[in-house]
Protein backbone atom coordinates (compact mmCIF):
# COMPACT_ATOMS: atom_id res chain seq x y z
CA UNK A 1 0.00 0.00 0.00
CA UNK A 2 1.37 3.85 -0.88
CA UNK A 3 2.51 5.63 1.74
CA UNK A 4 2.74 9.43 0.95
CA UNK A 5 4.76 11.07 4.62
CA UNK A 6 3.30 14.65 5.68
CA UNK A 7 5.50 17.50 6.70
CA UNK A 8 4.43 18.84 9.68
CA UNK A 9 6.72 21.46 10.17
CA UNK A 10 5.08 24.46 9.08
CA UNK A 11 1.81 23.35 10.23
CA UNK A 12 -0.32 24.31 13.72
CA UNK A 13 -2.07 20.68 14.87
CA UNK A 14 -4.14 21.41 17.98
CA UNK A 15 -6.12 18.74 19.36
CA UNK A 16 -10.02 18.76 18.73
CA UNK A 17 -11.26 15.89 20.21
CA UNK A 18 -9.27 13.71 22.61
CA UNK A 19 -7.78 10.16 21.91
CA UNK A 20 -10.84 7.51 21.07
CA UNK A 21 -10.54 3.71 21.02
CA UNK A 22 -10.29 2.40 17.52
CA UNK A 23 -12.49 -0.26 17.13
CA UNK A 24 -12.24 -3.54 14.46
CA UNK A 25 -15.63 -4.76 14.88
CA UNK A 26 -18.11 -2.47 16.19
CA UNK A 27 -20.39 -5.37 16.72
CA UNK A 28 -18.06 -7.56 18.97
CA UNK A 29 -16.29 -4.21 20.41
CA UNK A 30 -12.76 -5.91 19.36
CA UNK A 31 -10.09 -3.38 19.58
CA UNK A 32 -7.76 -2.69 16.72
CA UNK A 33 -4.25 -3.33 17.09
CA UNK A 34 -1.38 -2.79 14.93
CA UNK A 35 -0.02 -5.41 12.93
CA UNK A 36 3.61 -5.36 13.43
CA UNK A 37 3.81 -4.73 17.00
CA UNK A 38 0.63 -5.49 18.55
CA UNK A 39 -0.36 -2.49 19.94
CA UNK A 40 -3.94 -1.23 20.76
CA UNK A 41 -4.58 1.75 18.25
CA UNK A 42 -6.51 4.83 19.50
CA UNK A 43 -7.48 7.45 16.69
CA UNK A 44 -7.00 11.16 17.61
CA UNK A 45 -9.17 13.92 15.78
CA UNK A 46 -6.58 17.34 15.27
CA UNK A 47 -6.75 20.26 13.54
CA UNK A 48 -4.39 20.49 11.07
CA UNK A 49 -3.42 24.22 10.32
CA UNK A 50 -1.14 24.87 7.16
CA UNK A 51 -0.89 27.25 3.96
CA UNK A 52 -3.82 28.89 4.98
CA UNK A 53 -6.13 26.13 5.36
CA UNK A 54 -7.12 24.34 7.97
CA UNK A 55 -8.50 20.77 7.92
CA UNK A 56 -10.06 18.21 11.30
CA UNK A 57 -7.78 15.12 10.92
CA UNK A 58 -8.49 11.32 12.59
CA UNK A 59 -5.13 10.36 12.91
CA UNK A 60 -4.52 6.41 14.13
CA UNK A 61 -1.71 5.87 16.88
CA UNK A 62 -0.66 3.30 18.92
CA UNK A 63 -1.53 3.90 22.09
CA UNK A 64 1.74 4.01 23.63
CA UNK A 65 2.76 6.74 20.98
CA UNK A 66 0.72 8.71 23.28
CA UNK A 67 1.82 11.07 25.13
CA UNK A 68 0.94 13.99 27.38
CA UNK A 69 -2.39 15.91 28.44
CA UNK A 70 -4.63 15.32 25.08
CA UNK A 71 -7.41 17.66 25.73
CA UNK A 72 -9.02 20.21 23.35
CA UNK A 73 -6.71 22.70 22.12
CA UNK A 74 -3.90 20.98 23.44
CA UNK A 75 -0.98 22.26 20.81
CA UNK A 76 0.49 18.75 19.54
CA UNK A 77 3.11 17.33 17.19
CA UNK A 78 2.75 14.50 14.90
CA UNK A 79 6.09 12.04 14.40
CA UNK A 80 5.82 10.15 11.54
CA UNK A 81 2.45 11.10 10.04
CA UNK A 82 1.76 9.29 7.05
CA UNK A 83 -1.52 9.73 4.58
CA UNK A 84 -2.49 6.47 2.86
CA UNK A 85 -5.24 6.48 0.11
CA UNK A 86 -7.61 3.82 0.29
CA UNK A 87 -10.76 2.67 -1.72
CA UNK A 88 -13.29 -0.32 -0.95
CA UNK A 89 -16.78 -1.70 -2.54
CA UNK A 90 -19.63 -2.29 -0.04
CA UNK A 91 -22.96 -3.61 -1.36
CA UNK A 92 -21.96 -2.20 -4.66
CA UNK A 93 -20.98 1.48 -3.74
CA UNK A 94 -17.19 2.35 -4.33
CA UNK A 95 -15.97 4.34 -1.06
CA UNK A 96 -12.45 5.69 -0.95
CA UNK A 97 -10.35 8.30 0.99
CA UNK A 98 -7.38 9.28 3.07
CA UNK A 99 -6.36 7.17 6.27
CA UNK A 100 -3.78 9.19 8.14
CA UNK A 101 -1.36 7.29 10.80
CA UNK A 102 1.01 8.95 13.25
CA UNK A 103 3.91 6.88 15.09
CA UNK A 104 3.02 9.51 18.02
CA UNK A 105 1.16 12.19 19.21
CA UNK A 106 2.97 14.20 21.50
CA UNK A 107 1.73 17.60 23.81
CA UNK A 108 3.30 20.20 23.55
CA UNK A 109 2.00 22.11 26.19
CA UNK A 110 3.85 19.94 28.79
CA UNK A 111 7.50 21.09 27.86
CA UNK A 112 5.87 24.77 28.14
CA UNK A 113 4.71 24.12 31.56
CA UNK A 114 7.66 22.80 32.46
CA UNK A 115 9.96 25.64 31.33
CA UNK A 116 7.74 28.14 33.10
CA UNK A 117 7.93 26.79 36.03
CA UNK A 118 11.36 26.19 35.68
Amino acid sequence: MRQIPVDTSTAIVMVAQSPQPKVKDRRTGERARDTETGAALSTVDVMFAANGEVEILSVTVPETGISGELAMGTPVALTGLIARPWENEFNGQKRHGIAFRAVAVTSLSAGAASSKAA
